[in-house]
């Protein structure tokens, strides 16, 4: 008799990954057993000093250092923890952490499921206002290497606090421009980011052609709110209330920023969220900006969506 074997754990690991993003769709919700309050993220003192370790260190340095490191790649005055702070732990601030269990997923607003370095060059199109990394590129695997060294023991499926994106607020208002203008001022917002909105250095820009593209999730309204809500001032988070965040979101959304090509593809399916501000299939632009700056290489923009696949209709 032959004896059976044992499937080898990676075996086990990369069918247990298959299942989660071949049939277990987390698109409806699958419950997977994590601990969040016991789970800690690790940190760069914990980065093994190796290869791996040599690699991961990079993707870190890549992600605070973006336009001074990939100058040809993130052409604007953000860099990746301008949004992921705290290098991408900080919960309030669209955390990276466990970004390599949640991909590959379904996205609304490509139609499509995308893998996670789809996601990445997202990032570098749409909030930095750049062009996309070639996947198999250095950059790009160091990136990888980086997000997966903080999902270090997130199994595939679960969730963390604020990992959806930036974190919702439970009030959705409208903003008013006039008063965000006038809170800009009062409440300590010109004093980083400048009377003009140029920002400085690490401090980014919040409208013109060096600030996030109208494709970008902080082109959102209700997004902008949440994200200035939960951290802004950087001096005394949380002292604004959600009106003055949303008055200070639509005043910053008010200005001219890049384009973003191809945004008339998006949400191909229908159901945009209500706030977006340009127009999509079956929806009409929400208080669009004042005006677009047109991209240098709009080829370059562009993340190709890859191919939907229609959900197979089970055969009674």
């Amino acid at each position: 008799m032959h004896r059976m074997l044992k499937p080898a754990p990676l075996v086990l690991a990369l069918a247990a990954l298959l299942a989660a993003a071949c049939g277990g769709s987390r698109e409806k919700g699958v419950a997977v057993t994590f601990n969040e309050d016991a789970w800690t993220p690790k940190l760069e003192q914990d980065i093994p000093k190796d290869s791996l370790g040599a690699s991961i260190t990079r993707g870190l340095y890549l992600l605070r250092f973006t336009p001074e490191s990939l100058p040809q790649y993130a052409t604007s005055a953000l860099r990746c923890t301008s949004c992921h702070q705290n290098d991408g732990l900080k919960k309030s601030a669209a955390p990276l952490t466990g970004a390599q269990a949640r991909f590959p997923k379904y996205m609304p607003r490509s139609g499509a499921v995308i893998s996670l370095a789809d996601r990445v060059n997202y990032c570098f199109t749409r909030s930095l206002a750049g062009n996309a990394i070639p996947v198999g590129s250095r950059e790009m695997v160091d990136i990888l290497a980086y997000l997966a060294f903080i999902s270090m023991d997130v199994p595939v499926g679960a969730h963390i606090a604020g990992t959806d994106g930036l974190i919702s607020m439970k009030d959705t208002l409208v903003g008013d421009v006039a008063r965000g203008g006038q809170l800009f001022t009062e409440r300590t917002c010109v004093t980083c980011h400048g009377p003009e909105g140029k920002g400085n250095g690490p401090v980014p820009a919040l409208w013109g052609e060096k600030s996030y593209s109208i494709g970008a999730s902080m082109a959102r309204e209700e997004r902008a709110a949440s994200f200035i809500w939960h951290n802004m001032p950087q001096t005394k988070p949380g002292s604004l209330t959600p009106q003055e965040a949303f008055d200070l979101a639509s005043f910053i959304n008010s200005h001219a920023r890049p384009d973003a090509p191809g945004k008339e593809g998006d949400w191909p399916l229908g159901g945009a969220p209500k706030d977006v501000p340009y127009n999509t299939k079956g929806h009409e632009a929400h208080r669009p900006p004042a005006s677009l700056v047109a991209r240098a290489n709009p080829a370059g923009a562009l993340v190709p969506n890859p191919p939907p696949i229609a959900h197979a209709t089970a055969k009674k």
